[in-house]
């Protein structure tokens, strides 16, 4: 019964380490984005809304992208614990998420905070772009996501540092030493692996 965010600036191994902590915890990792691909190719009613969205180059509202959690945190997957990744990102979206877990007689257990230099998370990102052959995600607009994760984080962050839910980790470094970090983080708040 674990039930875990992760955040922390693009680049700094949210992905990576989603998958890991969901092994390691038995949970399933829960991103928005996994959560619009699913709905958009099954063609579910909010699929549709949200490629009506995305067609258009928007934002899929905070109401939206709401109703798609709440669904998919009603699977009998997350019946036993969850990470979401991605999510909640606005304040309207913490309020929602505290409502879907009140809801269920649940809480959140901990907030991941995967912290990271900025330059070497330009680097990585550059250099992610180059592999993938992104040739619009240059120096400077990744520079601009960095600092628009930063406004609109730095809420959420506090809110859940003052409930003492965050956990700041290191995300720099192997894959493994990141993970164990967490691990370790996560075994001293009394969460243990499966």
């Amino acid at each position: 019964m674990t039930r875990l965010l992760l955040i922390g600036m693009p680049g700094a191994g949210k992905g990576t380490q989603a998958e890991r902590l969901s092994q390691a915890f038995g949970i399933p990792a829960i991103s928005t984005g996994d959560i619009f691909r699913h709905n958009v190719k099954n063609e579910t009613e909010l699929g549709k809304q949200a490629k009506a969205f995305m067609d258009r180059g928007e934002y899929v509202p905070d109401s939206l992208t709401n109703a798609l959690v709440r669904d998919r945190l009603s699977h009998q997957d997350a019946a036993a614990g969850f990470l979401l990744d991605g999510y909640p990102r606005t304040g309207e979206q913490v309020e929602e998420l505290d409502d879907i877990l009140l809801q269920q007689g649940n809480k959140l257990d901990a907030v991941v905070q995967l912290t990271a230099d900025t330059d070497e998370v330009v680097r990585r990102l550059l250099g992610r772009a180059i592999e993938q052959g992104r040739a619009d995600d240059t120096e400077e607009v990744i520079r601009r996501r960095l600092e628009v994760y930063e406004e609109q984080t730095a809420p959420l962050t506090s809110v859940y540092a003052q409930r003492g839910l965050v956990i700041m980790v290191d995300g720099l470094g192997a894959v493994e030493e990141v993970t164990e970090r967490i691990m370790q983080a996560l075994e001293a708040r009394g969460l243990d692996r499966i």
